[in-house]
């Protein structure tokens, strides 16, 4: 029979009775003898003991020290009590506004917001099918063409929903629509400006217009040196290029157009004023943009 001899644990120093013939196989084999699994997973563990920096938890806890950093804490609730008080914010006043349609004052939060809630919206923006269109022809009255639905701000929603499109309301208005229903976005609807240029698209008529409005002598579509690709417009005997980049974000493909255009003007040292959407609709800013980047010549 094998006989008994007292050992200690190698995790607590508590004593234990192991057989010798077992003793002797951990000495060989180099493992240490433990009195319970406990001890086992204590001592084989790397996590380091640590205390939560934040002062009001000082709670105890382990994390393996890869995950140590130099502020620890035990969740992120006090991460966060800390954080707020050492990083605090300075957050802006809150703006308010008055609802257009019952004067009351509200909170705005983002966005173009004019209503204080859904109800005064759908009141301010209900129409009739004839309001519609009476607004249609005085838009167009007020243009001198035919509008995009971008520049009919507040009735486009309304048209859509009483007559199917914007464009089935220009019709019903008894005018012709900038681009068929048939025709898909990326397909070019030729336009004629003032001065008989032919444009692809409304937005460039208006641009067209507005330098002959102001007497800028312009040539259409010019070619870009060395290249197949050619420019919306040219001035200053094509020293200086303007082109409207109406897709933009809009396809990839167009995106990466847009780029080559901005390098060959870099790489032959030529002015190119890049005009957008957002310099068109809701509102025209070419009188700012144009005459400040034109006027920079003279």
């Amino acid at each position: 029979m094998d006989t008994l001899k007292e050992i200690f644990c190698t995790n607590c120093s508590h004593p234990m009775s192991r057989s010798v013939k077992r003793i002797n196989e951990n000495l060989k084999l180099g493992h240490n003898s433990y009195c319970s699994k406990k001890c086992f997973s204590e001592y084989r563990t790397t996590k380091r003991l640590m205390v939560c920096e934040n002062t009001s938890c000082n709670k105890q806890f382990l994390r393996v020290p890869k995950d140590i950093s130099p502020h620890n804490y035990c969740s992120r609730s006090c991460a966060a009590i800390v954080n707020n008080k050492r990083y605090s914010r300075k957050r802006p006043k809150p703006r308010y506004m008055v609802c257009v349609e019952c004067n009351k004052q509200f909170r705005k939060s983002t966005g173009n917001i004019k209503y204080c809630s859904v109800k005064c919206r759908r009141e301010a923006e209900s129409h009739t099918p004839e309001e519609l269109l009476r607004n249609i022809r005085n838009i167009i009255r007020k243009l001198g063409r035919v509008p995009a639905r971008r520049e009919a701000e507040g009735i486009g929603d309304a048209c859509r929903k009483f007559f199917g499109s914007w464009n089935k309301a220009i019709i019903a208005a008894g005018f012709q629509p900038n681009r068929s229903h048939s025709q898909r976005m990326y397909k070019r609807v030729e336009t004629k400006a003032t001065d008989g240029h032919r444009c692809d698209s409304t937005s460039e008529a208006i641009i067209d217009d507005w330098l002959t409005k102001n007497g800028i002598s312009h040539e259409k579509d010019v070619s870009y040196p060395q290249t197949n690709h050619k420019a919306d417009w040219a001035i200053e005997k094509g020293k200086v290029f303007i082109e409207y980049f109406g897709l933009a974000n809009d396809s990839p493909r167009y995106d990466r157009a847009v780029q080559k255009k901005i390098q060959f003007c870099r790489k032959y040292k030529i002015k190119l004023i890049e005009i957008y959407p957002s310099d068109l609709y809701p509102k025209a800013c070419l009188d700012s943009k144009l005459k400040n980047e034109i006027g920079a010549l003279y």
